[in-house]
């Protein structure tokens, strides 16, 4: 575990796939086309207080949704990419234009799409009910499932490992 707490002191940017991770992957599609899916609000909370806390959030997904910008809007995340058929085009994009280094990166993922980022960045995490690859090929695996709370272990475990978690609890 100290391997992955020393990954998790240097990220300063944390990538969220959507569907499997900040939900449980179901969608749920009513008769006129129009989509819904289910957030944690822990996850949102966490995502705000790691934010707060200095470390920027981008989301990498492969469809495209308009309640998904909605839920990124409302939680002041900036890097909303959705639609994207090659995460990894995707990933080098928002690289060149962020200015960080590989090892400053965690990738949250759930399937099988999610690998070719997960295995460029330095922190490669798995929710706990990931595909069997994907948790090989993760560092860290979330205790819980995607979209039952996850997002936000993933968020406290780099404020923990970066020293900001108690600070970020004590205001409450």
């Amino acid at each position: 575990m100290q391997n992955i707490l020393n990954k998790a002191k240097l990220i300063r940017m944390l990538i969220f796939d959507v569907d499997g991770v900040l939900t449980d992957g179901s969608l749920f599609l009513g008769d006129d086309g129009q989509e819904y899916k289910a957030f944690n609000s822990r996850d949102g909370h966490g995502m705000k207080m790691l934010q707060e806390s200095g470390v920027d959030i981008a989301i990498i997904t492969g469809r495209e949704s308009k309640v998904v910008g909605m839920r990124m809007q409302s939680l002041g995340i900036r890097h909303v990419h959705q639609g994207a058929d090659d995460k990894l085009a995707v990933f080098n994009e928002l690289l060149g234009s962020i200015g960080l280094q590989h090892e400053q990166i965690a990738y949250v993922g759930d399937d099988v799409v999610d690998l070719p980022v997960m295995r460029k960045v330095g922190l490669a995490i798995a929710v706990q009910d990931a595909h069997p690859l994907v948790r090989q090929h993760s560092h860290w695996q979330t205790p819980s499932a995607g979209g039952r709370g996850a997002g936000r272990e993933v968020c406290e475990m780099l404020m923990q490992a970066q020293g900001t978690l108690d600070k970020m609890l004590a205001q409450y």
